[in-house]
């Protein structure tokens, strides 16, 4: 979920002013000033910032956010604006948290912006960029699970083969595998360049204008955080939690994320799958969501500003 560059300051704490396609998500959620909206990727809040401005004083905004960091600006926002309201938890336990508010099937809209956020990837200690050295962990909470760096020291070869293929859509994956395993026989491996190195000379072949390190590293982030499984279960849960009406807007920032949105909206627009010959009518279809127009990308103006919203792609849907 990558931001731009300018950040104004509240408190203590930087919040990135302008989120990939702001001015697209407020339009996607269709606003209601008095609603109730969730933000499932708080960030550092520019997006619920934005939706903020939107909301009358009867308006309230929940987000949510594995990252402690992100929890401490979140924290400063709730103390200055008493409409919102920050939860330490990941947005697949969205119904549950929802429910003990009392609060699902009353919501207006619901924001995911899936994968890393600009001060995850701008701090060299997350261990999430190649490009500068820092430890290996890549976990969005770096207080729960393993961290990269600790998986690999027991990883089989077949396993990060697998994984490396699936997440990342490596095709040098065994090579890379193996590659890491004869490495770590030698030297533990901790650090984002020394794995990226490894990467780099495993394979034989590299692509233009992107570094070799970058399929496997997004594998490891999704693998270690279980983002994808993540995803599909919380799509679901926002079928449950919004209002008739209400809307769902989701940015992906690669293939993987964005089939996996695409395929779960039209599947719930087409309803329940019967024999082709026999006479169904509308209501037996059972259809739980409207696509809303095609999917959404960055400007060439904003690219520029942020080449990181270069890969974005925002789908929205709409409850019934």
């Amino acid at each position: 979920m990558p931001a731009s560059s300018e950040k104004p300051k509240i408190g203590h704490l930087t919040f990135n002013h302008q989120p990939v396609l702001c001015q697209e998500v407020l339009n996607s959620l269709n606003i209601e000033p008095s609603g109730i909206y969730i933000d499932g990727t708080f960030g550092r809040g520019g997006h619920s910032q934005a939706v903020l401005a939107q909301l009358s004083a009867e308006g309230r905004l929940i987000a949510f956010d594995q990252d402690p960091e992100a929890i401490a600006a979140g924290q400063v926002l709730a103390e200055k604006d008493k409409r919102f309201t920050i939860i330490h938890a990941c947005f697949d336990s969205l119904l549950t948290h929802l429910q003990q508010l009392n609060l699902a099937g009353n919501i207006n809209g619901i924001l995911l912006d899936l994968g890393v956020s600009s001060p995850q990837l701008d701090n060299p200690q997350r261990g999430f960029s190649f490009m500068q050295t820092g430890d290996l962990d890549m976990r969005m909470n770096p207080d729960a699970g393993e961290s990269v760096a600790q998986w690999l020291t027991h990883a089989k070869a077949e396993t990060m083969t697998e994984i490396f293929k699936k997440y990342g859509e490596e095709r040098f994956s065994k090579r890379i595998a193996n590659a890491i395993v004869a490495m770590r026989e030698i030297t533990p491996i901790q650090t984002t360049t020394q794995l990226a190195e490894i990467v780099a000379k495993a394979q034989p072949f590299k692509e233009k204008h992107k570094h070799p390190a970058t399929r496997t590293f997004q594998a490891l982030r999704i693998f270690i955080n279980q983002e994808l499984a993540q995803l599909e279960n919380v799509l679901p849960q926002a079928i449950k939690v919004l209002k008739p009406k209400g809307r769902l807007a989701v940015i992906s920032f690669h293939s993987l994320e964005d089939r996996i949105v695409k395929r779960f909206m039209r599947d719930k627009a087409r309803g329940d799958h019967y024999p082709s010959k026999l006479p169904i009518t509308e209501a037996m279809l059972n259809r739980s969501l409207q696509v809303i127009g095609k999917a959404i990308t960055a400007t060439e103006s904003e690219i520029q500003q942020n080449p990181r919203a270069r890969s974005a792609v925002l789908r929205i849907a709409e409850r019934y």
